[in-house]
């Protein structure tokens, strides 16, 4: 009898080995950040609930690449996933750039109403195009951190800016600016900073500080240009072998933990930029805000009309933004 029992743990042993499975997963973010240990002990807890069905290898601070390498390592089966920008994400759904168009959030009560509305619609397109979402997350507004104080759009155009290398949107963004973009991957742009191939930087105050851009730039307008967000992306092909349960379970989990990281990102940068002032970053003030705004609008049309983004999620945002509007009003 003992030798039967024996047998039949060894077999279901066996059997949990043989459907176990490591997803391997990517971001450039440092392992010391307070998300990264979420997100660690997270999915050390899925691995123990699925009785190591569900494993999780996680590569930080860029070991993988950039954004754009960890997505092609993920077309070529040597990754199965990545917490990457939501910029980087275009070509499966083109649409989820809508918060990132320029100067349209006006406060993060706008962000708040809006995403309760829109984030689904995102996940979704993300999910019909192959990559399997998880809960989006903000990283927060990007402010212009620059060697030579901006205050008009005239400004700009005499700035040498970086872009991520491998995101075209942003690069047609800020032409339309009058800003000759040049893009980098996220490991060259302190290198760039420090040798003066780019000396401006448009990124969320704790981006600054966590990847020590700041402290080669001596200023930072004091507009927040567009939004920036970020998630966890899964190959959907990679997903789909995975147990219903399993899959119920890890992406409960994980949900979790990225909706609470994205609450404290938000905590998070207001620190940071008291973090840059202490440092003596110097905040300007923009003047002729009407013409960054009439810029942005334009940019934004120019997008819909080249076909980089539809008509219809524009058109379904701005009007959210209105309605917010009125009754903030009233």
């Amino acid at each position: 009898m003992q030798k039967i029992i024996f047998l039949l743990c060894s077999f279901l042993l066996f059997a949990s080995c043989v459907n176990a499975k490591t997803y391997k997963v990517a971001t450039i973010s440092p392992d010391g950040l307070g998300w990264m240990k979420q997100f660690r002990a997270s999915v050390k807890q899925v691995h123990e609930l699925t009785d190591g069905r569900v494993k999780f290898k996680i590569y930080a601070a860029s070991t993988m690449g950039d954004d754009t390498t960890v997505l092609r390592k993920m077309r070529i089966g040597q990754l199965h996933g990545g917490v990457v920008a939501a910029g980087s994400l275009t070509r499966f759904y083109k649409d989820l750039q809508v918060y990132n168009l320029p100067l349209t959030f006006k406060s993060f009560e706008e962000v708040d109403y809006v995403r309760e509305r829109m984030d689904a619609r995102i996940i979704e397109g993300l999910g019909t195009g192959g990559m399997d979402s998880f809960h989006l997350t903000e990283t927060g507004f990007a402010y212009l951190l620059s060697t030579n104080p901006v205050r008009t759009v005239e400004d700009i155009k005499k700035l040498k800016a970086w872009v991520p290398d491998g995101d075209p949107i942003a690069a047609e963004l800020l032409k339309s600016f009058g800003v000759s973009p040049i893009p980098l991957s996220i490991p060259d742009v302190l290198p760039g900073l420090q040798t003066g191939i780019i000396n401006a930087v448009a990124v969320p105050p704790m981006v600054a500080l966590a990847l020590q851009w700041h402290n080669h730039v001596e200023y930072m307008l004091d507009l927040p240009l567009i939004y920036v967000y970020s998630m966890l992306a899964m190959d959907g092909k990679s997903m789909s072998s995975m147990e219903t349960e399993d899959k119920a379970l890890t992406k409960g989990l994980l949900n979790g933990v990225f909706r609470k990281v994205d609450a404290e990102n938000r905590a998070d940068n207001e620190k940071a930029l008291l973090a840059l002032k202490a440092q003596g970053i110097k905040i300007i003030q923009p003047v002729q805000l009407e013409a960054w705004e009439s810029i942005a609008r334009k940019s934004i049309e120019n997008l819909v009309q080249s076909g980089g983004i539809s008509a219809d999620i524009v058109d379904t945002f701005q009007q959210h933004l209105i309605d917010f509007r009125s009754s903030s009003a009233e």
